[in-house]
């Protein structure tokens, strides 16, 4: 059984998907051991709750700094027995010292088609931008800001009437079907990375 934890800072959507997944047995051998927020009234900390999951509120206040900060992370998960970590709304960027503990076993998800569009304003971006096609991408995190190897990718149109909310609400639905296949791939050890590149063994 393969030990998950899901880092979150709002309102845990994404985790909620991983969960009901795991409960339709769309995502196998695996478990939610630990939700963990750095907002201690992060909703997503309540739907681990509502499920009997552990969870943790690590607030950046406590810290010098944010290398401080994921010490003490990673030497709580490695205590937790973590074999992957899910950042789902996580509003951190991981620290070398943390990519360096879990490679290739942390995954994010983005809302937008990575490498177009990185860091916190996916959508707006986008939409300011002009683009026809938008989307969102799981991805495997390294120490850059959204640039680790691509997993999985779909799209979605943009339509002119389309305002941020309408078109992240779009996008929202795409990451609660992808999210859970991309974990259930990484559990069933179906993605093979070579160079930038990811193969699965679908």
């Amino acid at each position: 059984m393969k030990r998950i934890a899901v880092l979150a800072s709002g309102s845990g959507s994404n985790l909620q998907a991983i969960m009901d997944a795991i409960e339709r047995r769309d995502i196998t051998n695996a478990e939610v051991a630990v939700v963990i927020s750095d907002r201690k009234n992060a909703y997503a900390l309540e739907r681990a709750r509502q499920k009997s999951i552990p969870v943790k509120h690590q607030s950046s206040k406590n810290y010098q700094s944010r290398e401080d900060y994921d010490r003490d992370l990673v030497t709580y998960l490695t205590e937790q027995q973590i074999d992957l970590v899910v950042l789902a709304g996580f509003m951190r960027l991981m620290t070398p010292h943390f990519v360096a503990a879990y490679p290739n076993r942390i995954l994010n998800i983005h809302p937008s088609l990575l490498p177009a569009f990185p860091g916190a304003h996916g959508v707006r971006d986008a939409l300011a931008y002009g683009v026809k096609v938008a989307g969102c991408t799981v991805h495997f995190v390294d120490e850059g800001m959204d640039t680790g190897p691509i997993i999985l990718q779909e799209a979605v149109p943009v339509y002119d009437s389309d305002t941020e909310e309408s078109l992240q609400e779009r996008i929202h639905e795409l990451e609660h079907r992808l999210y859970p296949r991309a974990i259930e791939l990484w559990v069933q050890d179906k993605i093979k990375i070579q160079g930038r590149r990811c193969f699965i063994d679908d």
